[in-house]
């Protein structure tokens, strides 16, 4: 039994834009459901959604079949998920909050096995070899193996251009939501100055030879950052989706005061 490729990465490092969609509804039917739909990656969110290692392998047991990639992202930067989580069958990982060169050389090791990295010698029991039946699994791991770190703070936007330098860091990924928080702009991830920052990161990113991407739900401002050279591009996100056309329909037949929230909930907010 052969490896797959990760095509996902290829296409980054060939300069082909990747569409893609954030998953969050931790739930293997509407992964599957989302796979189909035509977007080139899926974020299936393990750090704002609640999934975790099980979940997320029902995932992505339900996209395989379906010419997407899954993209993971765990929670945190933490060694012992990473094993997991590549064990599990990922290639491609999200790691959220990285600030420093050093948290993104850390996730780097943790993506690749001895004497390169220190990954876990486990793929005995792991579904990434099959169960043993990937031949010299080990041997072709390393190879496939996509990193995208988040800069989505004022600190990782003063460290961008040494954690885009880190090799085996294939590309920076910045999330809107949390930066703007960051930059004390809370709530406005759409702000001129954010917006300002993040196309400024995006050019620091494409100068380090690396991929840039980036979240918003706003199509003008995504075909800003594509324009601007970011290579993967999520442009929604599945729970924002789903409340906007559900409250949509019911306020065609009901008007427009028939929607409401809960007591003590409040609208979404995107995830980032």
């Amino acid at each position: 039994m052969r490896l797959a490729n990760n095509d996902f990465r290829d296409a980054l490092r060939a300069g082909r834009p990747q569409i893609g969609l954030w998953v969050g509804l931790a739930d293997a039917n509407a992964a599957e459901l989302l796979a189909g739909c035509g977007f080139d990656w899926l974020v299936l969110d393990g750090e704002h959604a609640p999934n975790d290692v099980r979940s997320l392998l029902s995932q992505l047991r339900a996209v395989a079949p379906y010419p997407v990639h899954p993209v993971l992202r765990p929670v945190r930067g933490d060694v012992e998920l990473v094993k997991q989580f590549l064990d599990i069958g990922a290639q491609t990982l999200l790691i959220p909050m990285i600030d420093t060169p050093q948290q993104a050389a850390l996730m780097v090791s943790a993506m690749r096995y001895p004497p390169a990295g220190i990954r876990g010698m486990g793929a005995v029991l792991a579904r990434a070899s099959r169960w043993s039946q990937v031949e010299n699994y080990a041997d072709q791991a390393d190879a496939q193996m996509c990193l995208l770190v988040q800069a989505e703070t004022v600190t990782a936007m003063h460290n961008l251009d040494a954690i885009a330098a880190v090799n085996g860091v294939d590309g920076v990924f910045f999330g809107p939501a949390d930066l703007s928080a960051s930059m004390g702009y809370r709530g406005q991830a759409n702000h001129p100055e954010v917006q300002r920052v993040i196309l400024d990161g995006i050019a620091r990113v494409r100068a380090a030879g690396k991929a840039a991407g980036v979240l918003t739900s706003a199509p003008d401002l995504a075909r800003l950052y594509l324009d601007a050279g970011a290579l993967f591009v999520a442009v929604g996100v599945d729970t924002a989706m789903l409340t906007q056309a559900a409250t949509a329909l019911a306020q065609r037949f009901k008007g427009p005061d028939s929607a409401g929230a809960p007591a003590g909930t409040g609208a979404p907010a995107h995830a980032s």
